[in-house]
């Protein structure tokens, strides 16, 4: 027996749901829910990623075998390990789940499990070598198994391009069914929609009777009630079925609902109600048998910290070596095309709320902030920041240096000084954090950066609600390996000019 209470006015209704109530599906499974074979991409894609890898290790073992021509048995023992190699590599990445699908696509799973096949691949052939006095050439244990895995993995991520690019075509996806309430489901229908390179369209939704109509509406997609999963499903043709984190979609649901798509190859997905904490923070922990979704608390300070500060003012010291003539190049141009001061010099607020005066070259008019007021009604800002196309206060120099993100590079200075990062959220004026609420003031707990997931997520195309979402994300799931992405991500985003004006 399951409880819900739900509030209506000041009194508390207490409801409950039992197998027998109307949360319990119907015992009769449709037909055309039939088990389903694989989709076709998906054996279209893991074939071609077995043939590129086993070519791969064809072409590492036999390069390894023409570079060591010596004796005839030491000829004929590379020669069978070249063999070996060539069924071996292809055969650990399947038992790692390399060549799972729901590893393609999105995030690092695909390439953590290609460096862990490519570490037993490594570790077995030094083993072999030790253990059956097989004198294997240090080149084919040394360098040809790390290259034949570093190999692998650029092909994945070869791979893994061309699979988003079909995605957002439509293509490689699966039809997924929404569940639970009607909040719930609309954020994460949104988020899929956002974010179509995880390959998940939403083609239907199952919510609560006084929901039905407001997520019709939202979503434009046919919304049936929560006992409906299974026929909506079968109408639709789904793939998958995601349930969100909601009262009516709790335990004795869940059960029925996983033991009504048993055999029908149909995924089931909970989505936990954490949208924003992801990766390595979230882990299930099995405690007396009860499976438990453990977070962890996410690092403000210690090693990784420093780390991370010091690798900033490095490389934005280095960055400032080298790219010396073209800031000064940038500074002649400011100056000669309009006048006034050559860098903008503007407070922002930086880690845990201090203060600090941010470095841009002007890409305005000298006396543009005075001009505010008069562009108040042409603001396109869904939130607390000004934004307007074609805003007459930017020069023509200026212009082309915010298409090209080059009017941020003397924040490299600020980076150097300490106030900011390479990577971190989108620094804010004093008067947002003075209207910020709780949550958003979360984004002061880390430096600003340079760059961020805001700037290789459409930068100005982006609304309030979405860039702050951004900016919680990587406070809350901040690493090493995560600020490295970004800056790999940065330049293609610049060279787009995606959501810059």
């Amino acid at each position: 027996m399951l409880l819900d209470q739900r509030h209506v006015g000041d009194k508390t209704v207490a409801l409950t749901a039992s197998a027998s109530s109307s949360f319990a599906l119907a015992s009769a499974r449709p037909r055309s829910l039939a088990r389903r074979p694989q989709p076709r991409w998906v054996r279209t894609y893991t074939l071609s990623l077995v043939a590129l890898e086993t070519v791969a290790a064809a072409v590492a073992g036999g390069t390894v075998v023409l570079s060591k021509v010596g004796s005839l048995e030491a000829s004929r023992l590379l020669f069978w390990a070249a063999v070996a190699l060539v069924v071996a590599w292809p055969t650990l990445l399947g038992a790692t789940g390399a060549y799972a699908e729901r590893v393609y696509g999105t995030g690092s799973d695909e390439y953590r499990r290609v460096g862990k096949a490519g570490f037993l691949l490594l570790a077995l052939a030094s083993f072999l070598s030790y253990a059956a006095a097989l004198d294997l050439s240090r080149v084919f244990v040394a360098a040809a198994i790390p290259a034949l895995t570093a190999v692998s993995l650029l092909g994945r991520y070869a791979a893994r391009i061309q699979l988003r690019r079909r995605r957002t075509r439509g293509l490689c996806t699966k039809r997924v069914v929404v569940v639970g309430r009607g909040g719930a489901v609309l954020e994460l229908a949104g988020r899929l929609q956002r974010e179509h390179y995880a390959g998940l369209n939403v083609v239907a939704a199952c919510v609560t009777p006084a929901d039905r109509a407001r997520v019709a509406e939202e979503t434009g997609v046919p919304v049936g009630g929560l006992d409906d999963v299974l026929s909506l499903a079968a109408e639709v043709d789904a793939d998958t079925i995601a349930v969100t984190s909601a009262s009516e979609t709790a335990a004795q649901y869940l059960r029925q609902l996983s033991w009504q798509l048993e055999g029908t190859g149909i995924e089931l997905l909970v989505a936990p109600g954490l949208m924003e904490v992801a990766g390595p923070r979230l882990h299930i922990r099995p405690f007396e048998g009860l499976p438990l979704l453990s977070i962890e608390q996410p690092q403000f300070e210690g090693w990784r910290r420093v780390i991370k500060s010091g690798v900033d003012r490095v490389v934005a010291s280095l960055a400032l070596l080298l790219l010396a003539p073209v800031l000064g190049s940038l500074a002649l141009a400011v100056k000669v095309s309009s006048p006034g001061p050559i860098l903008y010099r503007q407070e922002r607020v930086g880690l845990n709320g201090t203060s600090f005066t941010m470095l841009k070259f002007r890409s305005m008019v000298a006396d543009a902030d005075r001009q505010l007021d008069d562009l108040r009604g042409d603001n396109i800002s869904d939130g607390l920041l000004f934004k307007m196309h074609d805003d007459p206060r930017v020069t023509p120099v200026g212009r082309l240096l915010r298409r090209l993100s080059l009017d941020e590079l003397p924040q490299l200075f600020n980076v150097v000084r300490g106030t900011m990062s390479l990577v971190g959220p989108r620094p804010p004026l004093p008067g947002e954090v003075a209207r910020y609420d709780t949550s958003v003031s979360r984004r002061l707990l880390v430096k600003p950066g340079l760059t961020g997931l805001w700037q290789i997520s459409g930068r100005s195309d982006l609304s309030w609600e979405e860039s702050v979402r951004l900016d919680l994300r990587y406070v809350e799931n901040w690493s090493l390996a995560l600020d490295l992405l970004i800056l790999w991500k940065t330049g293609r985003a610049v060279l787009s000019r995606s959501g810059a004006y």
